[in-house]
C-alpha cells in the first residue's frame, strides 16, 4: 500500500511522511476516525514508507524489486506484525491473530477500507470478536526480539477499541517505553472506547472524514460509476468511502427491503406476518442484525427530514427516496422519538447478545404500537 493510493487525508500522509524523513517517528501513534476514512490504509502506507529502503517523491518505492514494498505489499513482511479482533475456535484454548492471518491477509488485500462487519463475515461468524490478554503476550514476544529485514519493527493493531481490558493493561509497558527502533500502530474508530491510560501514551492522529473533491474524483474513476450520478453519491457517502463501495455495489438493497417490510408489517398490523420477518431477521446473525439496526435508525432520521421538508439534510439513494415519497409522512415529531429509542433498545440488546427472536418480536410490536 502507497500512499498514492490513499483516498484524500492530504495532510495526514504529509506529517506521517515527515516523521519519517526528519527521524522524528513517534514510538506510538493512534490513528483515530470513523469507518471508511482510511486509518487502515494509512497505517499500511506508513509501515511500507517506513520500511522502504528506496523511498522518493514522497512515498515508498512500490517496486517489484524492492524486498520491503513487495513483501507489505502482500501483507507477510516479517517485521509487520498484525493484531486484530478474533473469536474462540475452543473455549480453552487462546485465540490468537495468527490463527486467522490468512482470512486477515485476504480480506484486507480486496479492501484495506475494511470495517469490522465485512471482517466478521470473512471469518464467517456471527461472534462477538475481541483481542484477548493472549494476544498481548504475543505482540510482547514478537517486540522483544530483533528485527529480520528492516530497521524497525512494526506491530499494528487494527480495532484497538477491542482490546479486552487486561489484555490493554499488559500492553501499558510497551506502548510507554518501547525497544528501539519499534513502531506500535493502533487503528480505532471509537477511540473514546480505549482505556484512557492507554490513549494518553499514543500520539492522537485524527483521521477525518474524505473531503468531496477527492472522493468525487475516487468515484468518477470507478467503471461501476457510469451513468450515476456522482454528486449525489458524493452527498450520500459523507466522506466514507467504505460507504460509497455499498452504495456503488446496491449491497444498502437488501437492508432496504427488510426495512420497508418491517415497516409495512407494523403499520399494516399484519400479524401472522410478523414470525417470518422475525425468523429471517434472526438467521442473519448477530453483525448484520446489528448493521439493520443502525440502517433503520438512519432511515428513521432521513424520513423524518423528509416529511419535514429539508432536502438538503438528507442523505438517501434513489430507492430509498422513492420509498420515501410514500413513508415520510407517517414519520413525525410525535413518534420520531419512541421509534428511534425502540431501535435503539434493540441494538442494545444483540450487542449484549440477547435472543434474537424474542428482541426482533418485542421490536416490531412496539413499533406496531407507536406507527400509528
Amino acid at each position: 500500500m502507497q500512499f498514492k493510493d490513499i483516498i484524500g487525508q492530504e495532510a495526514i500522509k504529509e506529517r506521517l511522511r515527515r516523521s519519517v524523513d526528519e527521524n522524528r517517528i513517534s514510538h506510538a501513534q493512534l490513528l483515530a476516525g470513523m469507518e471508511g476514512t482510511g486509518g487502515l490504509a494509512l497505517a499500511l502506507a506508513y509501515s511500507q514508507y517506513v520500511l522502504c529502503n528506496n523511498r522518493h517523491d514522497g512515498d515508498s518505492c512500490g517496486s517489484d524489486k524492492c524486498p520491503a514494498c513487495r513483501k507489505v505489499a502482500k501483507l507477510v513482511h516479517p517485521d509487520l506484525h498484525f493484531s486484530f479482533p478474533v473469536y474462540k475456535k475452543v473455549s480453552d484454548k487462546p485465540a490468537l491473530s495468527n490463527d486467522f492471518i490468512d482470512e486477515w491477509r485476504a480480506a484486507v488485500l480486496n479492501n484495506p477500507y475494511l470495517n469490522l462487519p465485512d471482517w466478521y463475515a470473512a471469518l464467517k461468524t456471527d461472534k462477538q470478536g475481541t483481542i484477548y490478554v493472549d494476544e498481548a503476550n504475543e505482540i510482547l514476544h514478537q517486540m522483544s526480539l530483533k528485527s529480520y529485514e528492516s530497521d524497525y519493527k512494526i506491530q499494528l493493531i487494527w480495532m484497538a477499541e477491542k482490546m479486552n481490558e487486561k489484555c490493554a493493561n499488559k500492553l501499558l509497558k510497551i506502548i510507554e517505553e518501547p525497544p528501539e527502533k519499534t513502531l506500535i500502530l493502533l487503528i480505532a474508530e471509537n477511540d473514546k472506547d480505549l482505556l484512557l491510560t492507554i490513549r494518553s501514551r499514543c500520539q492522537l492522529i485524527h483521521v477525518p472524514a474524505i473531503d468531496d473533491e477527492s472522493m468525487r474524483s475516487a468515484l468518477q474513476n470507478m467503471p461501476c460509476m457510469d451513468g450515476r450520478n456522482i454528486d449525489n453519491m458524493v452527498h450520500l457517502c459523507s466522506g466514507n468511502y467504505l460507504k460509497a463501495l455499498k452504495i456503488s455495489e446496491e449491497q444498502d438493497n437488501e437492508n432496504l427491503e427488510k426495512f420497508k417490510a418491517l415497516m409495512r408489517i407494523a403499520y399494516g398490523r399484519r400479524f401472522m406476518d410478523i414470525f417470518k420477518w422475525v425468523e429471517d431477521m434472526a438467521a442473519t446473525g448477530r453483525e448484520p442484525q446489528k448493521e439493520f439496526l443502525q440502517y433503520a435508525l438512519k432511515q428513521l432520521r432521513e424520513n423524518f427530514m423528509n416529511n419535514m421538508k429539508h432536502p438538503e439534510l438528507v442523505y438517501m439513494t434513489e430507492p430509498e427516496l422513492e420509498f420515501s415519497s410514500r413513508f415520510a409522512p407517517f414519520i413525525n415529531e410525535k413518534n420520531i422519538i419512541p421509534l428511534s429509542r425502540e431501535i435503539e433498545r434493540a441494538y442494545q440488546h444483540i450487542s449484549m447478545n440477547g435472543y434474537a427472536k424474542i428482541i426482533f418480536t418485542d421490536l416490531i410490536l412496539k413499533i406496531t404500537k407507536v406507527i400509528r
